[in-house]
Formats: C-alpha cells, sequence, structure tokens
C-alpha cells in the first residue's frame, strides 16, 4: 500500500486477511508506504496478529526515483478503503491494484483497474473476499510481465492529459 494511513483506507482488512491466509499456510508480505495517523493502531494490531516478521512499515516517501523502486517491485497493491491516485501511482509502474467493487464511494480512478488485467475488486468491507482475491492474484500463475504490460498500457492510452485533450476535442465537436 502507498499512501496516507489513515481511517478511510481501512488498513486494518489487509492485516486481518493476512492473518486468515497466514492460518490456511498461505504466508505473504506487506509494505506499508506512507505515515498518518493510524501507524501506531496498525503497528498495535500487526504485533497482535503476529505479523511483524511479514510487515514493513516503511514510512513516508517522497523520493519517486525510491517510490517507483519498490512499487514496481511489488506483486501487487492493496488498497480496502476508496482508491485514487494510489492506483494511477501503481499502475504506472506495472503493479496491479485490488480495491473495494462499492463504486458510488470509489474515486474516479478506480475505472482504471480491469478485472483480471490490471486488478481486481473484492466485496466491500468483506475480509473473506478480500483474503480471497489477494490470495486468487499471488497464488494463481499469471504473466508477471504481461501484467506489468497492461497496467502500464492502460495508464498510457486512457490516462494521460493526451488522451484527455482527445476527448475533450472529440466532444466538443
Amino acid at each position: 500500500f502507498v499512501g496516507r494511513l489513515t481511517a478511510v483506507k481501512k488498513l486494518e482488512m489487509i492485516l486481518h486477511a493476512m492473518s486468515k491466509s497466514k492460518a490456511k499456510g498461505n504466508l505473504y508480505n506487506l509494505t506499508l508506504i506512507g505515515g498518518g495517523e493510524k501507524k501506531e493502531e496498525l503497528e498495535k494490531l500487526t504485533k497482535e496478529l503476529d505479523l511483524t516478521e511479514n510487515v514493513w512499515f516503511y514510512g513516508p516517501c517522497y523520493n519517486e526515483v525510491e517510490l517507483g523502486s519498490l512499487i514496481y517491485n511489488a506483486d501487487l497493491c492493496v488498497s480496502p478503503g476508496n482508491v485514487g491516485l494510489t492506483a494511477m501511482h501503481s499502475l504506472v509502474f506495472g503493479t496491479p491494484v485490488i480495491t473495494h467493487n462499492h463504486f458510488p464511494l470509489q474515486m474516479p480512478e478506480f475505472e482504471a483497474i480491469r478485472e483480471g488485467e490490471t486488478g481486481t475488486f473484492y466485496e466491500y468491507e468483506n475480509i473473506d473476499s478480500l483474503t480471497q482475491k489477494i490470495e486468487e492474484w499471488l497464488y494463481t500463475p499469471r504473466n508477471r510481465e504481461e501484467i506489468r504490460r497492461m497496467c502500464m498500457l492502460e495508464i498510457d492510452e486512457y490516462w494521460t492529459p493526451y488522451y484527455q485533450i482527445k476527448i475533450l476535442k472529440h466532444n466538443l465537436r
């Protein structure tokens, strides 16, 4: 995850999903990049769920080269709350995104997530659904380079200023 560690991001859901996966023998790591009011609470929950070996609180990072490397090398970006620019940031570096499916609450950027191509959606506020979607994404064989290409292509084709100008010009006719 990349962004502010705030209540609206519902990051505790990732920790609970990790705990459910761990109970089934499915282990993965989580890097939380960012700072915010929920950091201490999330650190406490990480300890309570015995996930300290698998969770890294990276802290705030404003260096784009460093952020790019972290995102590019991640298998997935999970944003249980509303996803906004986090989706754009992840996709531009070729990393797919998981977020919730209650679209009226989402930011417009959720539209860049294409099911099975640039990410997936879990059932809103359902930890079991989030757990399942994370596991499906991590443990289903996929061509990582093809996924990376589709993520980057989504941004290049539909989310650049050039594309937006094209839409505006088309609609002005």
